[in-house]
């Protein structure tokens, strides 16, 4: 390869698919907390809409979803997007639609001694969300986000169908203009690898300071993550009985 297809192709490619990891995944983000939420509702209509998102995004491809959106919606809307907003949105929405579920399983893992005390403590369901559940929670969905984060990263590649000049459009380029495929795909694919371990570290990094500001050890052994849930519950227990007393006593 010369220094001309890195300069003026790959280069840039990977800039591109930067942009896109972080967008989609910033957008994902705040589909994932807001459907998450909303489907812990004691509102059955809010459960029951959020639900129905959740397996229509779940269950569509986001290559034909992406398509509709840059191909369909200005023959029915009249409105284009340009093609890097439209995989943004497609992406954002379809991995938001899994990271919901990240985030439903996490809320409802937090103890229920943890709501009775909040609620002892007459917070409002919104103040029990943000002080009390939401700290507990985030911890335990850092490390499935890692996971659903790679698998965006990796869903980048369907941009390349819409023009978008990712990594992967780069390298179609680069091998016709070459015509040497191995040395190519095994470039994108290193470079993909590398991607995918900075944002694994930077996760890593981000579950153990989230751990740290709620006072749990980050686990070392094999068996050290069900003997701290099991601490970690009886200790909130404990803590939320001595609080509710408390409180009685009061």
């Amino acid at each position: 390869m010369t220094a001309g297809l890195w300069t003026n192709w790959l280069l840039p490619g990977v800039w591109i698919t930067i942009q896109l990891t972080l967008y989609s995944a910033v957008f994902a983000a705040v589909v994932a907390f807001g459907i998450g939420m909303a489907r812990t509702s004691r509102l059955w209509i809010v459960r029951f809409l959020t639900g129905f998102y959740v397996e229509v995004f779940r269950g569509t491809s986001a290559l034909v979803l992406m398509f509709w959106l840059f191909f369909v919606m200005p023959l029915a809307f009249h409105y284009q997007l340009v093609p890097m907003w439209a995989a943004v949105l497609a992406l954002g929405l379809t991995y938001g639609a899994y990271g919901s579920e990240i985030v439903r399983g996490a809320i409802a893992a937090v103890a229920p001694a943890q709501r009775e005390a909040a609620i002892a403590l007459s917070f409002t369901p919104a103040q029990r969300m943000r002080r009390v559940i939401l700290p507990q929670a985030i911890p335990e969905m850092i490390p499935p986000f890692n996971n659903l984060l790679i698998e965006l990263l990796k869903a980048t590649a369907l941009v390349s169908a819409v023009s978008v000049a990712d990594i992967t459009f780069a390298a179609q380029l680069s091998r016709l203009a070459t015509g040497d495929s191995l040395q190519i795909y095994a470039i994108i694919l290193v470079l993909y690898f590398v991607l995918a371990f900075v944002l694994t570290r930077l996760m890593r990094l981000l579950e153990r300071r989230a751990k740290a500001g709620i006072g749990q050890a980050p686990v070392t052994s094999g068996k050290g993550p069900l003997l701290t849930r099991k601490l970690s519950a009886r200790q909130e227990t404990e803590q939320s009985s001595n609080t509710i007393t408390a409180g009685g006593a009061q």
